[in-house]
């Protein structure tokens, strides 16, 4: 099949950005707590800063990012007032709720490392999804060969204006 003559997807929706809360207060981490912890299943991801330097280590996760099919909660590791850090704790290792996302090996090894949680009941999409393949399937092509949806990912649209790390 020739892919160049396909009509392009339509865009993948998403959560609508009023629907994504930055966790700034002990009060904004338990409200996140229990909205995350009702769900069955939520959406799990981190982000880091990227390193520039040949063999310089990357000091994150910077950024984890935890959502349920209606809201998003980011967390900024280092700006997070510390008592929520023991929310974001509870939430990560609850047994009940399933941690899901794409290539989450290396984010679950740097939230040991860093801030020594130990997710558990964590679902990588990127291996499940698969299907016997030798590669991995990223989130792109898994919205578009399961929905039939573009995943706009370009650091355009993902990256804010301003820093969102401290």
């Amino acid at each position: 099949m020739d892919t160049a003559a396909a009509p392009p997807l339509p865009p993948y929706q998403g959560i609508e950005l009023d629907h994504v809360k930055l966790v700034r207060t002990s009060d904004d981490a338990k409200a996140a707590m229990a909205a995350l912890l009702a769900a069955d299943a939520i959406g799990f991801d981190t982000e880091s800063k990227p390193t520039f330097v040949k063999g310089e280590s990357s000091t994150g996760p910077h950024l984890i990012q935890l959502a349920t099919d209606d809201i998003a909660y980011l967390f900024q590791v280092g700006a997070t007032p510390a008592p929520a850090l023991a929310e974001l704790k509870a939430i990560l290792e609850s047994t009940t709720t399933l941690k899901v996302g794409f290539g989450l090996s290396d984010d679950v090894k740097r939230l040991r490392n860093k801030l020594g949680i130990a997710p558990a009941q964590v679902l990588d999409l990127s291996v499940a999804l698969r299907g016997g393949q030798r590669n991995d399937l990223g989130a792109k092509t898994a919205v578009a060969k399961f929905f039939g949806l573009h995943l706009q990912k370009s650091k355009k649209i993902s990256t804010p204006d301003g820093p969102v790390c401290a």
